[in-house]
């Protein structure tokens, strides 16, 4: 039997990993940093506790859901950031190497400067803005540096069982008649079962690389907003507003991107794979949450 050792196991990816791996053989070995019941607790930053754990448990694969995804937080809290997103992913390829497991690596379309004209392909030249971005691109290519056998998957705009967008939105029109949301933020919304639907695709091969992973087609925040409220029955207004004008009302630190349409152009190319549209994931998404 294959097992597979799961770094944050609690967020919203490793939940869905979990869901979508359950009675399919595998046996999982849950992690995070806080103990719970069926959870080992493991610091991924920790190289010989990594290490450790993969020779203990026999692992043949490790999926790496663990990071540190606070995109504001991170420009004032840079060391933290790089121990979580690059020397995180360093140990756990470190360890799949020193077991002979594979390792899946979760990344971001924060990796681009967010300029783009064109949906973006794995083959595109990287340049983060951000702290986010420029330590999860370090993560990448500490995985490409120590791992033998990985996939890397970036994803974007992703929401499934936990905090998110989708259910911040959903809140706010409890006690909100209208909402302030972006409009020239353009992206593809990407639930995290049609993610966990790719990675338990690619584990299946020996299709080892980068790849991009996100729902089909696009939007941008306010639209996506109109639909989730369309499909929830909210009659909530969204006002369109652009991301300066949200800026002057709501000042962030770290800059966001406003193109962040990724191609699953690996995937088409050397697969048959293919994700749900966008609009067809969250009604999904909507339908089990509601």
């Amino acid at each position: 039997m294959e097992k597979i050792i799961v770094t944050g196991c609690n967020g919203q990816l490793g939940r869905a990993i979990n869901k979508e791996l359950a009675g399919t053989g595998f046996e999982l070995i849950n992690t995070d940093v806080f103990e719970g019941e069926g959870i080992t607790p493991l610091d991924i930053t920790n190289v010989d506790a990594v290490v450790d754990l993969a020779r203990r448990t026999k692992a043949t694969s490790i999926i790496n859901c663990a990071a540190y995804t606070a995109v504001d937080k991170q420009e004032s809290d840079v060391d933290l950031s790089y121990k979580i997103n690059a020397i995180g992913p360093r140990n756990l390829a470190i360890a799949a190497t020193e077991v002979g497991a594979r390792l899946v690596h979760v990344s971001t379309d924060y990796v681009f400067d967010g300029n783009g004209t064109r949906p973006y392909i794995e083959f595109d030249k990287t340049g983060p803005v951000s702290v986010y971005g420029k330590t999860k691109l370090a993560g990448e290519e500490m995985v490409k540096q120590f791992a033998r056998n990985f996939f890397i998957v970036r994803t974007a705009w992703l929401y499934g069982d936990g905090k998110n967008f989708v259910k911040t939105m959903l809140g706010l029109s409890e006690t909100h008649d209208e909402l302030n949301v972006v409009c020239d933020q353009v992206g593809t919304p990407t639930s995290t079962k049609e993610l966990a639907k790719a990675i338990h695709f690619l584990l299946g091969t020996d299709n080892y690389g980068i790849f991009h992973g996100t729902c089909e087609g696009n939007t941008n925040w306010a639209d996506f907003t109109e639909e989730i409220f369309r499909i929830a029955g909210k009659n909530t207004k969204v006002n369109h507003v652009t991301t300066k004008q949200y800026q002057e009302m709501n000042p962030q630190a770290a800059p966001r991107p406003a193109y962040s349409i990724l191609e699953n152009y690996m995937f088409k190319l050397t697969s048959d794979f293919m994700f749900a549209d966008w609009h067809d994931a969250i009604s999904d998404y909507l339908k089990e949450l509601l």
